[in-house]
């Protein structure tokens, strides 16, 4: 990033010096601006260095993750699984049938008020529309995104139309052992 700086330094003397001489004066400028531009993509360049690789996605069955814990739908048990997702240098979208909400809490909850229970952004949390399963949602979005999904369902009324399903590790069995959650991508 200091090599561009330095140009575009030298350029705006040059442009100072050669004010009085209309074509130097235009020479220097124009380098002004193209080093003006390596140093603005520069820039770009070390604050992307600086906020690290992206994280992986990963796709959450959220309404059957929250059963994973004593069988019994619970928010905890999905901010657990999308907790450890997160340690493990993930970034999970979670997905619900519309049903979710009344569950988990007794009435409708929309996507914002699922993110609001699982520390997540709205942007990361769907609820499906009422009336529809969230099978064909969830299995579409991790096609689109070339990701894994995070479920015990095996899909098996979904298979012919995403085969995908049938792949060793395209599933991401988890639950809980002796109080303790675990997922078939624990280090």
């Amino acid at each position: 990033m200091r090599a561009p700086l330095i140009l575009l330094l030298m350029s705006l003397l040059g442009m100072a010096a050669a004010w009085s001489v209309p074509d130097l004066a235009l020479l220097a400028g124009l380098s002004a601006l193209a080093s003006l531009i390596l140093l603005g993509l520069a820039w770009g360049k070390a604050r992307k260095a600086q906020a690290g690789p992206a994280k992986p996605w990963i796709v959450v069955d959220g309404s059957n993750v929250m059963y994973w814990n004593d069988n019994t739908p619970k928010i905890e048990t999905v901010r657990a699984v999308v907790e450890r997702l997160v340690s493990l240098g993930y970034a999970p979208g979670v997905m619900f049938d519309a049903n979710a909400g009344y569950l988990l809490g007794g009435r409708y909850m929309h996507d914002g008020a699922m993110g609001k229970a699982l520390g997540l952004p709205m942007d990361r949390v769907m609820v499906v529309p009422k009336g529809v399963p969230a099978d064909p949602y969830i299995l579409t979005a991790a096609r689109d995104l070339g990701v894994r999904i995070v479920t015990n369902d095996r899909y098996r009324d979904w298979a012919g139309d995403h085969p995908e399903v049938a792949e060793v590790g395209h599933l991401v069995k988890g639950g809980y052992r002796d109080g303790k959650l675990w997922l078939d991508i624990d280090p």
